[in-house]
């Protein structure tokens, strides 16, 4: 059984958490399921708003749909949490995100 089988298993048995959404969404990820990623991202978010790395993939499956607003949208609230969280590395990796989603809108 690989990895994503196992948390979407996990998950139809009733065991939703934010690490599990944000695992499913990284297998997701992985496989290009983009959208999906998306969902399960958000999902996470919402057990756990100031969960900094599903902010961080959350930007990043955005762009690969080419929701360049969005990924900026998302980059921007993740460089917050983790600002706030004293994760200095996070942060600098989502502004240099957030800058080429910014350059795809014409506004970096």
């Amino acid at each position: 059984m690989s990895a994503l089988e196992n948390f979407e298993k996990m998950l139809a048995a009733g065991r939703d958490n934010a690490l599990l959404r944000y695992s499913l969404g990284n297998e997701y990820l992985k496989a290009e399921r983009y959208a999906e990623a998306c969902t399960q991202f958000e999902a996470a978010l919402a057990f756990d708003p100031k969960y900094s790395a599903a902010w961080k993939l959350l930007g990043r499956a955005r762009m690969d749909l080419g929701q360049f607003a969005e990924a900026a949208e998302a980059y921007r609230q993740g460089i917050e949490v983790a600002e706030a969280r004293g994760d200095v590395q996070a942060a600098k990796e989502m502004a240099v995100f957030r800058k080429r989603a910014l350059k795809q809108l014409g506004e970096g």
